[in-house]
């Protein structure tokens, strides 16, 4: 086994734990000193409370402080960080400038096709060009060759990233999905998921108590982590089926409530109200 196999496990674990020690304490920090005013960052939830949106960029944060701690015992951690900084960045621009209008994949090409551009198309693309970077950084890694498998790649990240924000509808369900979905490829000796996954467990109590939310810009970033983790772990074929997967469970969410689907499920009803007060 080479250095670099020999530091890729541990370095998962150190990514993982660091990320799920960071982040709490970069929320705090961030809330203590809201940029430009708490009013900024404040929202009002699913059920009429006041929220912060002030846990996606520390998501963001204390993931990629994660990943990049894991670079001291193994190099790679590239994707990771593009996957997480770029999503997350298009996240922020909805979250800031975004507004209502037009909601869903459906909404924003509808006002693209009528000649208005929206922050959500913005987003789109943004979260497409870094799914694209972040394949390639991947491939380039792992010493493929770039092409198909790579233009896959770079929209299974897009896809990931979308959906987990399609489930940032209640509190913990981003966060508890990245987890479930991360453990897998984190115990397979993936960063960017034990990242992911630790920054998750982080910021899960004080969302779960109401008092901040991933909003786009931290459930782009999950989303778009395991996503990346997924892309390293599949070539062709795999990430043909869970584009296909992605990319049905979006057209999905058009036309179904993914709220009622899980309210009407026993098992994803209990995962989905587990923790919160």
């Amino acid at each position: 086994m080479t250095a670099a196999g020999r530091g890729r496990r541990p370095a998962t674990v150190l990514s993982g734990v660091v990320a799920a020690a960071a982040t709490p304490l970069l929320i705090r920090g961030l809330r203590a000193r809201p940029p430009g005013g708490a009013s900024r960052w404040s929202r009002t939830n699913h059920a009429g409370h006041p929220i912060s949106l002030l846990e996606g960029p520390g998501y963001v944060l204390g993931a990629g402080v994660g990943a990049a701690a894991g670079s001291l015992l193994a190099p790679g951690a590239g994707p990771a960080l593009l996957a997480a900084s770029g999503s997350g960045a298009a996240g922020l621009l909805d979250d800031l400038a975004g507004d209502s209008t037009n909601k869903g994949l459906r909404g924003h090409l509808g006002a693209l096709r009528r000649g208005r551009v929206t922050t959500g198309a913005l987003k789109i693309a943004a979260l497409a060009a870094t799914g694209l970077a972040s394949a390639a950084l991947t491939d380039r890694r792992d010493h493929r060759a770039l092409g198909p498998a790579t233009l896959l790649g770079g929209a299974v990240i897009a896809g990931s990233a979308n959906l987990a924000n399609l489930l940032d509808l209640r509190p913990g369900r981003a966060l508890k999905a990245s987890v479930l979905a991360g453990i897998p490829l984190a115990l397979a000796g993936e960063r960017a998921a034990a990242a992911a996954v630790g920054a998750a467990l982080g910021a899960l109590p004080a969302d779960l108590a109401r008092e901040t939310m991933l909003g786009d810009t931290g459930a782009n970033a999950a989303g778009a982590l395991i996503g990346s983790a997924l892309v390293a772990r599949t070539g062709l074929g795999g990430r043909a089926v869970a584009l296909a997967a992605l990319t049905a469970l979006t057209l999905a969410s058009e036309r179904v409530s993914f709220t009622q689907v899980i309210e009407s499920t026993p098992v994803l009803r209990e995962i989905d109200s587990w923790g919160r007060r």
